[in-house]
């Protein structure tokens, strides 16, 4: 089974990094087209997946943009349209893995006659998207793709209520592998003491810089903290965000906590200092489609305070292995953190559980394999279709 994977980005987001996870098992029988060049193209080198940057030119379409952009788009994907296309003749099926993907595949599998699967990494509501592009995306979901892999129920749920078709759509969870969580205990000794935290109670935020993940919420919850309680935020602005960064700044020196918020940017140590973290937060204000740093803090043997939405609810067992909380609410989390910083005992059992939970829910072996049986039934059927034609 030959498989030509699209996405949108050269930068390293969720779904980005989980497709190097489902691309990597095919190895040359994958290609990779990006339609922007950056270190996601170097990640996918470094796993020895085939990798193709398709166009640089930027798409000028957002998740907030206007029927007139949305139609004006189409002109400017015409080439990288028909260069799908061609991609397309040695491949068994196209599988777009973001949502400029999706139209670009979409136009793709109609002209080169393969089917189109769309995995699903996002909650498709106006919280999230413009109505224009909800209404695209859904229509060309429904016209063109023979199979939705959807991230969450909570995804799943959006879709179908976007007025998505049902049968079109399964829910395979992310898949991570436990062992790139294992870390060595002095380095995190010596992490600890580069930041100057040895004797700090950490809680780590890990996330691009977006107002809706919510770092704002853990600041003002932090206020309400010990003095130390500390938090570490790393990731940076992404897409334009850059207002955002600057008012988190801004509210730190407010509220005086220069000493205790530390912003590390954009790390490729992630499970390192997941394991220096005693806790991990997750603050999102709109519902989370997954809740990717959820399952890797879990992994590192942390507990993970969640906000109480979207797949986070899938994900979370409250007090089990680890905490829900109301959007924000910077007092309830601020409650929940008070309690863990004084019940050591408990949190340690909570991350045990956490662990072991994310070690079997989520094994990326399992999950590849959830995902190969579903192409691959998609593939036996469309060259049935193909032979009564």
């Amino acid at each position: 089974m030959k498989i030509l994977f699209l996405d949108q980005s050269g930068k390293l987001g969720g779904a980005e990094l989980c497709l190097v996870d489902i691309a990597k098992p095919y190895g040359k029988n994958a290609l990779v087209g990006l339609f922007a060049d950056g270190d996601f193209r170097k990640l996918l080198e470094e796993n020895k997946i085939p990798v193709d940057i398709l166009t640089n030119q930027v798409i000028k379409v957002r998740k907030n943009s206007s029927f007139f952009q949305a139609l004006g788009s189409l002109k400017q994907l015409t080439p990288l349209i028909f260069k799908v296309v061609q991609r397309a003749q040695n491949y068994d099926l196209i599988y777009a893995n973001t949502q400029k993907a999706l139209v670009v595949g979409a136009l793709a599998s109609f002209l080169s006659r393969r089917p189109l699967v769309y995995h699903l990494h996002d909650i498709l509501s106006t919280e999230h998207f413009s109505q224009t592009n909800l209404r695209v995306a859904v229509t060309l979901i429904n016209r063109f793709a023979s199979l939705v892999i959807a991230n969450s129920q909570a995804s799943k749920i959006a879709f179908l209520q976007a007025g998505g078709k049902p049968n079109l759509i399964e829910v395979v969870y992310n898949g991570f592998d436990p062992q790139n969580y294992l870390t060595n205990e002095l380095d995190t000794q010596k992490l600890r003491q580069n930041l100057g935290l040895e004797d700090k109670f950490i809680i780590g935020h890990f996330s691009r810089l977006s107002q809706w993940k919510g770092q704002h919420i853990l600041i003002d919850a932090l206020d309400k903290c010990p003095q130390n309680v500390v938090a570490i935020l790393v990731g940076d602005a992404l897409f334009g965000e850059h207002e955002y960064v600057k008012y988190l700044h801004q509210k730190v020196i407010k509220l005086g906590l220069e000493n205790r918020v530390k912003f590390l940017g954009f790390r490729t140590d992630i499970p390192q200092l997941m394991t220096m973290c005693d806790l991990v937060a997750h603050t999102s204000i709109a519902p989370e489609p997954f809740g990717r740093v959820i399952v890797e803090g879990m992994l590192c043997g942390k507990p993970v305070i969640a906000a109480n939405s979207g797949g986070a609810m899938e994900l979370v067992e409250d007090g089990i292995n680890g905490f829900l909380v109301t959007p924000e609410e910077p007092q309830e989390l601020a409650q929940v953190i008070n309690n863990c910083v004084q019940e050591s005992a408990k949190i340690a059992n909570i991350a045990n559980n956490a662990r072991i939970t994310a070690s079997e829910r989520f094994d990326v072996k399992t999950i590849n394999q959830q995902i190969q049986q579903l192409l691959k039934s998609l593939v036996i059927d469309n060259k049935h279709l193909q032979k009564r034609m």
